[in-house]
């Protein structure tokens, strides 16, 4: 006799069937893991390719229903948007619809025992895909990289809870890697139907601490990370007696069952394959992508001429010495060159300015300085060229500039600041430590 499932388990499988299969189907960056190796060569836009052609819709239903704008900025890198906000409220509505059309419709009907063995499989590997797609991106770490140069000039109190979260597993690339090799671990674990349980565990633990950084850290991936952690919840909830027996009530369980996609054994051994082959695909692929953008952007890219951070030591505009006064819009107090084709220069008064720049043979040419990210203008005007600067190397740990600054004739001496001066990259690790060092 076929097994009748509960009227409120009904509901509840047809309602996660829908909310979180169609969040998985429309949360790009979900089905963009899947692209293997194959995302080395996809366009820019093609990690968030749904959202993209769901936009029109999501805008309307913002400006008609709620009267704000959700225009999805697609240059932001953000999950938590107004437009994906507004898109997770149309979802949940059409997963309550459809489910109190379907339990009407399908009311009769004892169990959904095959279609919650696809679903299942379903769900778990696009998790699985979610853990290996972050995983890597720490196990090879870029998703938070060392430091920048600038933020060692910057005064603590001026980032914000996501930089100094960022910064501060930046800093330790051995934390970094740590947590990337548990989530990589999970994900693997998800990818292999007898270790689903152990993997779907291992991912709700992690993305339990990945939820609370985001939401104690103002971190813009709230929506995915619950989301994420929710499914682990989903996937786990058929074992929760099983796992409630070993690990609290400490009694025997029987073994954890998995349910089979087929009725013969060698279309569920083959099922299982490719289920393995999937996890390998994706895991070559985001490893690529995590080794390429080591090198692009990462600790690992080529390091621009000039790399350092330069103290000005004398600043000279239309042939008089600027005193090195805090009021002063004008003078500069360091220039800093880390990233390929931007420099960052500092103002007496501590704020500091990115600038596309190109440095040739001889010459500093700099664009307009970027707005600052609030969207307020430079403090000083913009315009372009914004320096046309010749530059001589004295010594190795010194520079010199002259040239035009906005308009106006500048001479600029600088000497290299000692990067191993910084207690963040000289403090180093001690087993042996007499007081806490909170310097």
């Amino acid at each position: 006799m076929a097994e009748v499932w509960h009227p409120v388990t009904r509901v509840a499988f047809r309602f996660c069937f829908l909310y979180f299969g169609l969040f998985c189907l429309w949360f790009a960056q979900i089905t963009f893991a899947f692209a293997g190796v194959l995302a080395l060569w996809l366009p820019a836009g093609a990690v968030i390719w749904q959202m993209t052609l769901t936009a029109p819709a999501t805008g309307w239903v913002g400006r008609t229903l709620f009267g704000v704008d959700t225009t999805l900025h697609t240059d932001s890198g953000s999950g938590d948007q107004a437009a994906i906000w507004v898109s997770m409220g149309c979802l949940l509505m059409i997963a309550l619809v459809g489910t109190a059309v379907w339990s009407v419709l399908d009311r009769r009907r004892p169990q959904y025992t095959r279609l919650f063995a696809w679903f299942t499989v379903f769900l778990r590997l696009c998790l699985g895909g979610q853990m290996l797609f972050y995983g890597f991106a720490k196990l090879i770490p870029t998703q938070m990289p060392a430091p920048p140069l600038a933020a060692l000039l910057q005064p603590f109190g001026q980032f914000s809870p996501m930089s100094v979260l960022w910064l501060q597993v930046g800093s330790s690339h051995p934390y970094e890697m740590a947590l990337g090799a548990v989530e990589v671990a999970a994900g693997l674990l998800l990818f292999w139907p007898r270790t689903a349980v152990l993997g779907a565990l291992l991912s709700l633990l992690s993305m339990g601490q990945v939820f609370l950084m985001n939401m104690a850290y103002d971190v813009p991936v709230k929506i995915l990370s619950s989301h994420l952690l929710l499914i682990s919840l989903v996937l786990l909830a058929p074992h929760l007696r099983q796992l409630a027996d070993v690990l609290v009530l400490q009694r025997p369980s029987g073994p954890v069952h998995t349910p089979h996609l087929f009725t013969g054994q060698r279309a569920n051994r083959i099922a299982t394959v490719a289920q393995v082959g999937l996890g390998i695909w994706v895991s070559i692929g985001l490893a690529c992508v995590g080794w390429q953008s080591w090198h692009e952007y990462g600790d690992g890219r080529p390091k621009p001429p000039l790399y350092g951070i330069w103290a000005v030591s004398e600043f000279s505009v239309d042939g008089r010495v600027a005193a090195p006064l805090s009021t002063d819009p004008f003078r500069w107090s360091h220039l800093v060159f880390d990233r390929p084709g931007m420099a960052t220069f500092q103002l007496m008064d501590g704020t500091l300015r990115d600038a596309p720049v190109q440095v040739d043979a001889e010459h500093v040419t700099m664009t307009a300085p970027l707005p600052l990210p609030d969207g307020q203008t430079a403090v000083v005007p913009d315009p372009t060229p914004f320096a046309d600067l010749r530059f001589e190397q004295p010594a190795p740990d010194r520079l010199e500039l002259t040239g035009q600054l906005q308009g106006r004739r500048v001479s600029i001496t600088l000497r290299e600041v000692d990067l191993s001066s910084f207690t963040l990259r000289n403090r180093g690790f001690h087993w042996v430590q007499e007081y806490p060092y909170f310097r």
